[in-house]
């Protein structure tokens, strides 16, 4: 590879990952002040004028906290957990298009990190080993809560992946290729997704909650039931990095979901990078929203509802996808 193309690369890396950890830092400032709104309440609003210093002090009350290991805890796994979560949401960005090919002082800059071919399988295996970072680390802890958190994550992931995969299978039909950048360019030609596939991405949003662990699918956290759940023996900077982790794979699943189904880039007047931003934070005000109005689910019922329900309407959805496109009705 040509050293100014590397150059170019390393730059664009930088530059993504910047704005994705200053985004997570005050996303989580907006959900506070947000939720504080949903209940009639004020938000944080002591650090820094209107609060915008909150992530910093967050930032500065983790990093000076305790850091130790258990005693009964496996000290490697319990290391490297929080880490393996981190770098499997901040390699997703990679095949995520931002934008289009443009012409900038006589160098051609492409607004995504890889054009793979693949794209569509990276992000599902990547996203899966974040996943394996909770069940590990919760594993790895040594303690009971932090196991069951453990054991609960791992039959959830089994449970709505499947669903997620089959609402991302129409898509594919539609398109004709698993690679992100292909999709994106393909709705822009022609209509968003979100016209064939409404049901597909219903799906893949509930199945998006139960991927992130989130609200009402936060059973492997469960506050009121586990303590904290899988990071329960976590603090300082290792906590950090599960928070980190979270909030970053919610901007990745909405930024996913407004590829595969809103357009990605694509819109008028605007850059489409601009755009993607625009999209992918209404759908972050839905994952706060739906924390602040929806309650937890009960166990049994998570369970029942990834099998019974959401599973078999992901499969007829795709069915008629098959049938859709088989006519010629799609594209």
């Amino acid at each position: 590879m040509p050293q100014e193309a590397l150059l170019t690369m390393i730059i664009q890396a930088i530059i993504v990952v910047v704005v994705v950890l200053s985004s997570f830092a005050y996303l989580t400032l907006l959900e506070r002040q947000l939720i504080g709104r949903f209940q009639a309440r004020r938000g944080p609003n002591r650090a820094g004028p209107f609060g915008l210093m909150q992530p910093l002090a967050d930032l500065g009350k983790l990093t000076f906290k305790e850091d130790f290991v258990p005693a009964g805890a496996n000290a490697t796994i319990f290391r490297l957990s929080p880490l393996v979560c981190v770098i499997a949401a901040v390699a997703t960005l990679s095949v995520i298009p931002f934008g289009g090919v443009h012409e900038i002082g006589g160098h051609t800059i492409t607004l995504y990190g890889a054009d793979l071919s693949v794209g569509v399988l990276f992000v599902f295996a990547m996203t899966s080993l974040g996943f394996y970072g909770l069940i590990l680390g919760g594993w790895a802890s040594g303690n009971k809560y932090s196991l069951l958190g453990a054991a609960r994550i791992a039959a959830q992931l089994v449970s709505y992946e499947v669903a997620m995969g089959l609402s991302i299978v129409g898509v594919v039909m539609i398109s004709q290729s698993l690679s992100l950048v292909d999709i994106a360019n393909d709705q822009a030609a022609h209509i968003w997704y979100i016209v064939y596939q409404p049901i597909g991405f219903i799906i893949f949003m509930i199945a998006a909650f139960a991927e992130t662990n989130r609200t009402p699918f936060d059973l492997g956290e469960a506050e009121s039931e586990l303590i904290a759940g899988y990071n329960l023996e976590y603090g300082s900077v290792k906590f950090a990095m599960f928070f980190l982790a979270e909030y970053t794979n919610m901007i990745i699943v909405s930024a996913i979901a407004a590829t595969l189904f809103l357009g990605g880039p694509d819109g008028p007047f605007l850059p489409g990078f601009i755009w993607l931003g625009i999209k992918i934070a209404v759908l972050l005000f839905v994952f706060i929203w739906v924390r602040a109005t929806v309650p937890r689910l009960r166990y049994d019922r998570l369970m029942k509802f990834g099998w019974k329900v959401l599973l078999p309407v992901a499969t007829a959805n795709l069915l008629l996808t098959a049938v859709i496109v088989g006519l010629g009705f799609a594209n």
